[in-house]
């Protein structure tokens, strides 16, 4: 593979460059760990050439060397408030705003009110299907245990939380095992039309239980997804952003865990013109357990955007982060970036983080940035990881020795890519889905 096979794609992946490496957040000198052939062949090849920066200059987006206009403070350090006039609108010269469209995600910086039009005529509407021992109800502004686990920490957040009266709140009681799981079915009823919403999810002490949130249709969505996960209580959240293709939206998962809880939390993007989420979990008790999973896929002039913050402030915690994303397309466009933060009381944390992202066609691009704080050296392990690459044709070439036409090779590839992440996934009908998602998505870039 030759370094013009790998035009279009950055990011930390880059690791025969080393000022690709610094531009990168931090990451300088990590080289990736490759979960296929492909990608080690890639980073192995030399420094990725970019021709992108007059479309990232186009859209008031920093470059990744512009380090004299990026912020220079830490993830850990930023302000959290629930008063909207405490935050400025983003702009390229903020670390965590670099790589966004802030163009095309522009309506949804503005402190505007749910568009209602009637009494039965939102903007986006909630079907709410809960098994026997979940409790679904409502949460007022202040009211607990709405704010216990996030506090905004930008704008959009902040909107969302202020203009938002009535929060959704599910909750599985103490020492409740709940089998099936919960489902919030979220679907915008128009891309010109704004909605902002907070939902609070929460497993009390000794609880098991599982929520789907499926975004459909189209909106303006600013949201708040709020997760309180009780002592030795253990919770899976499934989020689907597989929105229309005119839709935009960002939300902010903040995770609060307790003593030996644990957190399944699953993210995956297939839909929308311009979708954000910002991840964070934090271990505030020792014993607790996260494992963060992402899957996503994006298409020519679709923007995906995910970022993970794991702060480990307890003893003994464990965090793991996978995410896997394809794109395809000219124009396509991903962005993953991970912190961990291990504080200085942290002391026998186990953490790793690994982004692989697969680019099918020319004129997708791909940026990776993991990123790693530690504050003390009594740790199990601490480790990262991110790479990018196109189909390996060694690969390729033996599938197709076998009698397997080129395209199915193909697909095969693609297939075996995300399967990992789509076994792990406990709940059979999302499975299929993205099966059937996947395999559509294929369809248009390889017939």
């Amino acid at each position: 593979m030759t370094t013009s096979d790998m035009t279009d794609v950055t990011g930390a992946e880059s690791a025969g460059d080393p000022r690709a490496n610094e531009a990168a957040g931090g990451a300088a000198g990590v080289a990736p760990v490759p979960a296929q052939q492909e990608l080690s062949e890639a980073a192995a090849d030399g420094p990725v050439t970019d021709h992108s920066g007059a479309e990232l200059e186009s859209e008031s987006i920093a470059l990744p060397g512009d380090s004299a206009q990026a912020e220079k403070t830490t993830r850990a350090h930023r302000p959290r408030s629930f008063e909207v006039s405490d935050f400025e609108r983003p702009t390229s010269k903020q670390e965590e705003w670099r790589f966004t469209p802030l163009r095309v995600l522009a309506p949804l910086f503005e402190d505007a009110e749910t568009d209602v039009r009637g009494e039965d005529d939102h903007p986006v509407t909630y079907d709410v299907d809960t098994p026997e021992g979940v409790e679904a109800s409502t949460l007022a502004p202040g009211e607990a245990p709405r704010g216990t686990a996030l506090v905004p920490e930008d704008i959009v957040s902040a909107v969302a939380s202020a203009r938002c009266a009535d929060a959704l709140h599910l909750r599985a009681g103490r020492n409740a095992e709940i089998a099936e799981p919960a489902r919030v079915t979220i679907t915008g009823q128009g891309a010109d039309r704004r909605g902002n919403a907070h939902i609070v999810l929460e497993t009390e002490e000794s609880a098991v239980a599982t929520y789907v949130l499926d975004h459909r249709g189209s909106a303006q969505m600013a949201e708040n997804v709020e997760l309180i996960v009780g002592a030795n209580s253990s919770m899976t959240v499934i989020a689907l952003q597989d929105w229309d293709d005119d839709a935009l939206h960002i939300t902010t998962h903040h995770a609060k865990l307790g003593r030996d809880a644990r957190l399944k939390h699953i993210v995956v993007s297939l839909g929308g013109r311009a979708v954000r989420v910002d991840v964070i979990g934090e271990l505030v008790e020792p014993g607790a357990e996260i494992e963060n999973l992402g899957l996503y896929f994006s298409d020519a002039d679709q923007y995906l955007e995910h970022r993970l913050f794991v702060d480990h402030a307890a003893p003994r915690c464990t965090s793991n982060s996978t995410y896997k994303g394809a794109l395809q397309g000219k124009g396509a466009r991903s962005v993953w970036v991970g912190d961990v933060l291990i504080r200085k009381e942290a002391e026998g944390t186990n953490t790793y983080e690994l982004n692989r992202n697969l680019v099918l066609t020319d004129g997708a691009r791909a940026d990776s940035v993991p990123n790693l704080e530690i504050e003390t050296g009594e740790i199990e392990g601490a480790g990262h990881a991110a790479a990018t690459g196109r189909f390996d044709d060694e690969q390729l070439f033996y599938l197709r020795a076998r009698g397997i036409p080129e395209i199915e090779a193909r697909r095969l590839v693609v297939r075996g890519f995300f399967a990992e992440l789509i076994q792990q996934i406990d709940v059979p009908e999302i499975r299929e889905h993205l099966t059937a998602s996947i395999e559509t998505e294929l369809e248009r870039s390889m017939n």
